[in-house]
């Protein structure tokens, strides 16, 4: 990108502190290896996977059996496996501090304090443990949470993992459609909520919502005092009961953890409903233990008893991640609520008092403190951070500059890149290798990252699609509800045989770091969070007033901004009281993040000539780009609808 100089770089000395530079020299010394660099290192990774992940397993000391074999059909990205001999248990190797400290710190907003020991952690399960299992919860039944983010949550789904049933989550701000778009497809057990929860000073109140959900998923209810009145809420179900009611019959005692294949599911997370209800992506146990070890340990340096920070809700693949710190020995620092509430310092408070030494966040997070102002360089003393993650969407470089110049001038900077679809990073930082500006660091280890162009074939220094040329651990074990993987192969091996491709515009530096220029589908990602079209259009064409619809990213001011198109009913005309009631509908029944920023009528909306609306076309419209195989159109025409239009340029 024709930076001279980098923001940031380690010095020999913090290279050689780093548990990556320690690991490099463990496995050298192990395989006889002579590893010239990092790169070198890195390349071995790739070349000998089985080796490499065996060395993260013995290295990061899972508990656990690993087996003989590390991969078998490693050549074929839909057969192999990784340890398939092996047995181990996620919530086992999650519960192994045993530090003096804290292993969860909570803030809600500047409403709600509190803390949790490890020993006040591993009680917590255990009584949990034993109550699911009273209820008749057993291996391979799932349990669906609508939570905040908040240490009772992460209690529920270690004891969910510890007896092998599969964890899912949300957060409370979802409309009732979504929440049964999601749950209402993998028939939970047991339905677990909050009483209702705070969202910049206000209370929000989901009792209506539960009930609801409640009567669709036909399961049992386990609500979690927050912000509400549990015990009402409680009474009010036909099948409901307060936490405190439900493990009150159960002292804590040793925990027992069942002992499962690597494979074996964990989580199941969701797409974001592009073209239809969520996928439901099912993550495995040992994939999604050893691919965060890897990211915590190596690439961000975490250690035993520090402080761990992410902003994320429990709907977002990043709580799944910030969980997975608690094997590393950190301690994990919650926060629910916005961002801003009371106001814009309310984190970096937090990151104060607490003295993080990892903040995670959003690129759309660093961009609005940057606008707002504020300058917590100047105001608050940071000094244990040494490590600041962006994800969501790319950060831009006006926000790389800002980082050092408005938060820390020492500070490792690593802007990092995946999904839900591998609950974790293809791309991300790295501790022995500069910062430069607007890219991240590098592909992640053990992952074979590269850019192939439409033919297939791997660019250097020109946009193409984001690849992965080689099976990982993270890839999901199958989709819920697709016995055949049909959903699955078409999700990510249709563009290219048996090669996964991610849905993401990238370009390699000449620093071999990586720019992610935004989503290659259809996926929107307004302020780094993914949201789906189809979740939009469920709620908009419920409207009498609305015939159809179609909504498109708009690259937009360092981010990307929801743009609805609508064709009215006949005879109609959008004004602002019309605006009014489609945002108001999508945000009651999606959530606040589905909200349009525009909203503009058209008189058609292009189409296949299978009657699907070609969501693609119009965003390439949008941003002036050529519009690929028009001939596949029913009414090309249409197009021309949607080009140079005045409302997209304010």
């Amino acid at each position: 990108m024709g930076n001279e100089q980098p923001l940031w770089s380690p010095s020999k000395e913090m290279q050689r502190k780093t548990p990556l530079f320690q690991f490099i020299g463990w496995c050298a010394e192990r395989y006889e290896k002579d590893f010239a660099d990092y790169d070198a290192f890195y390349a071995w990774s790739i070349a000998e996977r089985g080796d490499f992940w065996s060395a993260v397993w013995d290295f990061c000391g899972v508990k656990g059996e690993r087996g003989a074999r590390a991969l078998i059909d490693g050549d074929d990205m839909l057969a192999a496996r990784f340890f398939p001999d092996a047995t181990l248990n996620f919530a086992e190797n999650l519960l192994t501090g045993n530090g003096a400290g804290d292993a969860l710190i909570f803030r809600g907003e500047d409403k709600v304090s509190y803390r949790w020991s490890w020993g006040r952690l591993r009680e917590e399960v255990s009584r949990l443990q034993q109550a699911f299992k009273a209820l008749g919860i057993e291996k391979g039944d799932r349990i669906a949470a609508m939570m905040p983010n908040m240490p009772e949550t992460i209690a529920c789904m270690l004891a969910t993992a510890s007896i092998g049933a599969i964890w899912s989550s949300c957060s409370p701000d979802f409309g009732e459609q979504g929440v049964l778009d999601r749950f209402g497809q993998i028939g939970p057990k047991l339905f677990v909520t909050c009483d209702a929860y705070w969202y910049n000073g206000k209370l929000q109140d989901v009792s209506a919502k539960v009930k609801t959900v409640s009567e669709v998923l036909k399961a049992p209810v386990l609500v979690v005092p927050y912000a509400g009145d549990a015990k009402a809420l409680a009474a009010s179900l036909a099948d409901g009961r307060t936490l405190a009611d439900f493990t009150a019959p159960y002292q804590a005692k040793d925990l027992e953890f069942e002992q499962l294949p690597f494979s074996h599911p964990l989580y199941i997370l969701f797409s974001s409903g592009t073209t239809g209800v969520p996928k439901c992506i099912v993550h495995s146990a040992g994939g999604t233990l050893l691919q965060h070890l890897k990211e915590h340990h190596f690439h961000c340096s975490l250690r035993p008893g520090e402080k761990l920070f992410y902003f994320t809700t429990c709907g977002w693949m990043m709580w799944n991640w910030l969980a997975s710190g608690l094997a590393v020995g950190a301690t994990l620092c919650l926060f629910d609520g916005s961002p801003f509430a009371p106001d814009g310092n309310v984190l970096f408070d937090y990151a104060q008092d607490e003295e993080f030494a990892v903040f995670g966040t959003s690129a759309k997070y660093i961009d609005a403190v940057r606008k707002g102002g504020i300058v917590p360089k100047d105001t608050h003393d940071l000094s244990a951070l040494r490590l600041i993650t962006s994800t969501g969407s790319p950060l831009s470089p006006e926000g790389f500059s800002f980082v050092y110049e408005g938060i820390k001038g020492d500070v490792h900077l690593a802007s990092i890149s995946g999904g839900t679809d591998i609950v974790s990073c293809f791309v991300l930082g790295n501790p022995l290798k500069s910062v430069w500006r607007g890219e991240i660091q590098g592909p992640g280890l053990g992952l074979a990252v590269d850019v192939w162009n439409d033919e297939g074939r791997p660019v250097r220094g020109e946009k193409g699609e984001l690849v992965c040329t080689k099976a990982f651990p993270s890839m999901p074990v199958m989709f819920w509800n697709d016995p055949e993987g049909k959903k699955y192969r078409a999700a990510y091996f249709e563009r290219f045989d048996n090669i996964w491709c991610h849905g993401d515009f990238a370009e390699w530096t000449e620093h071999d770091g990586i720019v992610i220029h935004g989503r290659s589908d259809a996926t929107l990602n307004p302020g780094g969070v993914r949201i789906g079209t189809a979740e939009i259009y469920n709620q908009v064409e419920q409207m009498e007033e609305v015939a159809e619809a179609i909504c498109i990213g708009q690259d937009w001011d360092d981010d990307v901004r929801v743009i609805l198109f609508v064709r009215l009913a006949n005879g109609l005309s959008l004004d602002d009281g019309l605006v009014k009631a489609i945002k108001t509908r999508i945000r009651i029944g999606a959530s606040p993040r589905h909200v349009p920023a525009k909203v503009i009528q058209v008189a058609d909306i292009p189409r296949t000539k299978s009657g699907k609306i070609v969501e693609l076309a119009v965003r390439d419209v949008v941003h002036g780009r050529p519009v690929k195989n028009k001939e596949a159109l029913a009414n090309p025409e249409a197009l021309d609808l949607f080009a140079g239009l005045a409302e997209l340029r304010s």
